[in-house]
């Protein structure tokens, strides 16, 4: 990932994110502004470019104020993704419709965007083991090892050991490596690479991000590889650099623990099973292998952003308005009260009659005035007319009017005896009155709406665990893993409608009044003694009055036009990996709402009138003083006003969880308004969750399946007027990839230790005839960089593993028989798997097929090399080129003709019984096992080897010759088939001083000193293979004859009876040319066959595996007058300046002629390139493997020192002719 100016990038990018003007109209008198806020953030926190990063899943806010311009509320406070413009939430608990809202904080979840430090690397690490002398027996004489540095679980070697290669110490075999597999070792690795942002849809992708804004607590080690390229410095242990050892894995889940940002311990395991690195110590068999380990990591966590949110303030209008109320009909000569509501901007209400700014017109003052005070009186009898309320106040900015027609009319519905049934007489039911009560209809005003019907459902299936998943199900997810699904939505829905139901009483209030007037009429003066005159005469009258007062009440409530209240019920999610194709979720640890409502239609239900009584105002005295007063004219409204009190009112009941949303509380003159259901969160992660649902191991590798779901809301008790089930759909689930992962990175052994060609193919691996060999199909191994696959174990989702041999093979115990060409099921958790070769397969080049079969495979299934990347294959395969291959060995001398050695050959003189002595290479097998031997039956002949006492010093005179058989195994039963012995010579002195090649001369005839191997070294040497001192077995013979029959080795038209008399008699006993003195090819008419021929499984040619392994007889001496010379040494130079004779000082005799072989084999004749080589293969001895010494000592203590191929000591100064009964032809 480039990183070069990943600090400017981004945030260039983000002028090119949404961003609101501070100030924006949005809508008809609405303007949106973008709030400042800041966040309380941890010190270390990261910032840059006006976003904060920080390690906190959520945060807070510092206080927030916002208040609205004049004029205006705050109708919307909500949070607003910064980039997209996309509205995500209001602001916690905030209340629409008001002016103000103060030192508020709300809480934020940071954007959760991934971040990688990648390709951390540690210094490199080893392990190493310890074995000990064969002589330390408190460490079990090194038969195992001991581990001694690293933290292993194992500490020693015991159990692991029994299966590995072994090494010879001083005639101890001891394992050569501890052969133990550790998979709980531990490496730490320290992070030196910054963190940057890797998610690549995010806007701040390549992004540094400081330690402070990195999560500690969710920290992965993701994408860890073995290093195997880079040179590990090991320290103090003697091997001073390595390699990661070839069988380093880190573990799947690796991260074992995390102490900080800055250091990681990942868990790998280790195989012990080489010794690449190695040092021998001083003491015999002791010795220490090292083991390197070295990893690449990365270090993934998650940044939470923050500031990538605007605060969003919407501002409305305020709502005003002015609504006239009152009766609609007014008595002739009557009179009627209105009143002005106005609501101003904020939602405060004001029942007005009188105010300076509110005015009163009537449109037709010939049917009706008003008043200042909203008093409305009859001038005509009949008609109608408009009244008008007009408020202005321009320092409010209020002008609002409402108009109200007004009928002149009589009857129980008009003027103050109108109303609809709220009159009455003060019976019971109702409050005491003696007036008149005419209650208004309720006229629905005002209806408030409040709907929430989208529950913003989403949801999610991703690979358990949450929070921990293993799997990014986008790119992967095998079968046999389980998923979690997880849908969000509104914790419940609703919708209502409330209605404002205004109206007015009535109230015809008698009031009556007695006005007593009080006069004097004055009398007469006396006119004279007999005119007394007249007294003034007092006069009273007592006047009632009565009048009907027209008083009005406004009463105003609330009721419920529609209500409805969900709650959570169900979801439903599918997906092509769900169980049966999909999963039901019901709500866990979910506390539904609960609505409580009453509801009435009844106006009854609502208004109660006020208790009202006819007003007494009792006696008042008016004195006229001579004159009959005038009866006085009194306005009894402020009376009337007096006895009538308020109206009750009360409105519908909503309780939502118990909070009062609408109160039915009596209340005077207006009921309170009603508030509103708080707004719905979105329920918690574990209401709709549902975990481990399996995907089953049957269904098929498939790319991004669809989701779909529903999600259920159920109508709860409550409701008003409708409502049913809602069902809706869940928004943006993601898809989902199944693909089951497996690997198949197979390895065969290639047994280089027995591996006798002499070219070896380095591009296949050796398989020996006869022995042994081993599959490792390993179940772990690379596959796709995704998460929770990468180079890990898949054995969880392998049904089979099988490996397929175009070549027969039995299990290791040889219990079992697998013919050719046979898939065999190996144990999925099994790693290495041992088989067994058996003799008669033909050696040659093969093809080793492996295949790992995962648990969704079809019948039908596709493949793909190494691992099924590709999710349209369900099989991985791997392919191993193999070389099966034969041996040669079990060389031995059988007989001498010395006469010497006869009793160690025979069982008497004279007697052609043989004694059943032979001498071999050494003291070991095959394959290094103890043969049974002992000494001192070993190559060479030489002094000392001879059994018998007296006879210490006897080698072998010249002109006898030894009799010797050997083996092979393999394609070496063709008729051209054969084995090459070169043999070369060398001389020694007696006290094993001076060993040096040399020439041997010989005289032939009337021609004197032949070099043996010159031109004119034409003696031909034959071989007799029946021959009654070589004692071939009678059975070799006859199953030789047997084969030669039946493989086209007979002449046509003999039966097989006749054909073997004929072979055992004659053809056996015939002489075979092998070649002469310098070099031997061994024909196959000298050679019978030895393989196996019982216990063969039926589909197997039993001659065919006769002919498997194979036995070949020789014999070589030397001339009886043999003249030995420094090698090169130019005879016929010498004989031309000196005297050349058989006592010539140039030729050596105090000493011995050493005999010395070097055995290959020849296939189909191809002498020019041998096949397989007895000691001189690049990868092997095998000479030395059957335990050859190359030192030698005599019985009088002298040292010789021995090459391999070595076979006979002849004495270079006695011959066979000094013996009386000799019988050698020279």
């Amino acid at each position: 990932m480039l990183r070069a100016f990943s600090l400017l990038v981004p945030f260039i990018l983000l002028f090119n994110i949404i961003i609101f003007d501070p100030i924006e109209i949005v809508a008809a008198g609405e303007i949106s502004e973008s709030i400042n806020y800041e966040m309380l953030k941890d010190p270390d926190d990261y910032e840059y470019g006006g976003y904060l990063f920080s390690d906190k899943k959520q945060l807070s806010t510092k206080s927030i104020s916002v208040t609205a311009p004049p004029g205006k509320i705050i109708k919307k406070l909500e949070w607003v993704d910064k980039s997209t413009g996309t509205t995500i939430r209001s602001f916690v608990d905030f209340t629409p419709g008001v002016n103000k809202w103060i030192n508020k904080t709300d809480t934020l979840s940071g954007s959760k965007t991934m971040v990688r430090s990648e390709e951390n690397t540690n210094y490199g690490g080893v392990y190493y083991w310890d074995r000990w002398s064969i002589f330390d027996a408190g460490n079990w004489y090194g038969k195992h090892w001991r581990a001694s540095g690293g933290a292993v679980s194992k500490r020693d070697s015991r159990g692991c050991d029994d299966s590995a290669a072994t090494e010879n110490v001083q005639g101890n075999l001891l394992p050569k490596y501890p052969n133990c597999t550790d998979d709980a070792l531990e490496a730490k690795i320290p992070r030196t690479k910054p963190f940057y942002v890797i998610d690549a849809n995010s806007p701040f992708y390549s992004q540094w991000i400081r330690d402070g804004g990195i999560s500690k607590e969710e920290v992965e080690a993701t994408n860890v590889k073995v290093d195997r390229n880079s040179l590990i410095v090991s320290g103090g242990v003697p091997t001073d650099t390595g390699y990661a050892d070839a069988s380093t894995l880190p573990k799947s889940g690796a991260l074992v623990n995390v102490t900080d940002l800055n250091l990681i311990t990942i868990n790998f395991s280790q195989s012990f099973n080489n010794d690449k690195y190695h040092h021998y110590w001083a003491n015999p068999g002791a010795k220490q292998v090292f083991y390197f380990n070295k990893f690449y990591a990365d270090f993934t966590s998650y940044t939470y952003v923050y500031k990538d949110k605007l605060l969003r303030a919407t501002f409305a209008d305020g709502t005003s308005s002015l609504d006239i109320t009152g009766p609609t009909c007014v008595p002739p000569a009557g009179t009627i009260q209105l009143t002005a509501k106005l609501t101003k901007v904020d939602g405060s209400t004001y029942n007005l009659q009188r105010h300076d700014k509110l005015t009163w017109r009537s449109s037709d003052n010939g049917i009706m005035s008003v008043n200042a005070s909203g008093v409305v009186t009859a001038v005509a009898t009949t008609g109608q007319a408009t009244i008008t309320a007009h408020f202005k106040d321009t320092a409010q900015a209020l002008d609002e009017t409402d108009d109200a027609m007004i009928q002149v009319g009589t009857g129980a519905s008009c003027g103050n005896n109108g109303g609809g049934g709220g009159g009455g007489d003060g019976g019971s039911g109702g409050p005491p009155n003696t007036c008149g009560i005419q209650i208004g209809a309720a006229r629905k005003g005002t209806v408030t709406s409040h709907t929430v019907m989208d529950p913003v459902a989403t949801g999610v299936i991703k690979a358990d665990n949450r929070d921990s998943e293993k799997f990014d199900v986008l790119d992967g997810i095998p079968t046999s893993e389980s998923l979690y699904v997880n849908v969000f939505g509104l914790n419940y829905l609703y919708k209502n409608q409330w209605a404002n139901m205004t109206g007015e009483i009535t109230y015809t209030v008698p009031v009556k009044k007695t006005y007593l007037l009080t006069w004097t009429i004055p009398g007469t003066p006396s006119s004279g003694p007999d005119d007394p005159g007249t007294p003034d005469e007092p006069m009273e009258e007592e006047v009632p009055v009565e009048e009907q007062v027209t008083i009005t009440r406004p009463y105003s409530y609330w009721q419920i036009d529609n209500l409805e209240v969900y709650k959570l019920s169900k979801t439903t999610v599918s997906n092509y990996a769900l169980p049966g194709g999909s999963v039901s979720l019901t709500p866990a640890g979910y506390t539904p709402p609960v609505l409580t409502s009453d509801h009435s239609a009844s106006l009854a239900d609502h208004v109660e009138p006020a208790s009202c009584e006819e007003v007494d105002l009792g006696t008042e005295t008016v004195s006229g003083g001579s004159s009959r007063p005038a009866v006085p004219t009194t306005d009894f409204t402020s009376a009337a006003e007096s006895a009538v009190g308020q109206n009750q009112v009360r409105n519908d009941k909503v309780l939502f969880n118990g909070s009062t949303v609408m109160s039915d509380s009596w209340a005077q003159g207006t009921a309170p308004s009603p508030g509103i259901i708080p707004p719905a969160a979105t329920i918690q992660r574990d209401v709709l969750y549902g975990r481990n649902y399996l995907i089953s191991s049957t269904l098929l590798n498939k790319a991004n399946t669809v989701s779909n779901g529903t999600i259920d809301y159920e109508l709860i008790p409550g409701n008003i007027n409708g409502g049913s089930h809602q069902t809706f759909p869940v928004n943006a689930i993601n898809t989902v990839t199944v693909h089951t992962p497996v690997v198949n990175y197979s390895s065969v052994t290639d047994d280089q230790a027995h591996n006798q060609k002499t070219t070896p193919n380095p591009n296949r691996s050796a398989f020996i005839l006869d022995r042994p060999f081993t599959v490792r199909i390993p179940t772990s191994g690379q596959h796709r960089n995704i998460q929770g696959y990468g180079n890990r174990d898949y054995t969880k989702y392998v049904r089979s593993k099988q490996v397929y041999f175009p070549f027969d093979v039995y299990s290791s115990d040889k219990r079992t028989f697998y013919p050719k060409d046979t898939w065999i099921t190996i144990p999925t958790a099994q790693l290495d798997t041992e088989f067994f070769l058996p003799v008669w397969v033909d050696e040659g080049d093969y093809q080793v097929y492996f295949r790992t079969i995962a648990e969704n495979a079809p019948p039908d299934y596709t493949t793909q090399p190494d691992a099924n990347t590709n999710l349209s294959h369900h099989v991985a395969t791997d392919i191993e080129p193999v070389e099966v291959i034969g041996r040669v060995y079990d060389f031995h001398i059988t007989d001498i003709a010395d006469y010497n050695w006869e009793t160690v050959f025979r069982k008497q003189k004279g007697n052609a019984s043989p004694s059943g002595a032979s001498y071999w290479t050494g003291l070991r097998g095959i394959d290094g096992e103890a043969r049974g031997n002992a000494l001192p039956y070993t190559l060479p002949i030489a002094p000392g080897k001879h059994p018998a006492q007296g006879y210490k010093n006897a080698a072998v005179k010249t002109g006898y010759h030894f009799k010797f058989d050997l083996k092979t195994k393999g394609n070496m039963f063709g008729a051209q088939d054969g084995i090459s012995v070169t043999p070369s010579f060398y001389f020694v002195n007696k006290d094993g001083s001076g060993r040096q090649p040399v020439d041997l001369y010989y005289h032939s005839g009337d021609r004197k000193f032949i070099r043996i191997g010159s031109p004119q070294d034409t003696e031909k040497r034959y071989v007799i293979l029946n021959e009654r001192l070589r004692n071939v077995p009678q059975e070799e013979l006859q199953d030789t004859a047997s084969y030669l029959y039946n493989y086209g080795g007979a002449p046509a038209g003999i039966s097989p009876a006749a054909y073997a008399k004929q072979y055992m008699e004659k053809i056996s006993k015939s002489k075979t040319w092998v070649g002469r003195l310098d070099w031997m090819l061994l024909p196959s008419g000298i050679r019978t066959l030895i393989g196996p021929k019982s216990g063969l499984p039926t589909s197997v040619d039993g001659e065919r595996a006769n002919a498997a392994v194979q036995r070949w007889y020789g014999e070589y001496s030397l001339p009886a007058d043999v003249y030995v010379v420094k090698k090169g040494t130019d005879l016929a130079a010498y004989g031309r300046s000196n005297r050349l004779d058989e006592k010539s000082s140039v030729f050596l005799k105090k000493g011995y002629i050493v005999v010395n072989f070097n055995i290959e084999t020849i296939r189909e004749g191809n002498t020019a390139k041998p096949h397989l080589q007895y000691i001189h293969a690049p990868l092997m001895n095998q000479w030395q493997l059957e335990g050859y010494s190359r030192t030698y000592t005599d019985p009088y203590g002298k040292r010789f020192t021995l090459l391999d191929g070595d076979i006979v000591f002849y004495h270079a100064d006695q011959s066979s002719k000094g013996d009386f009964k000799s019988q050698v032809p020279h």
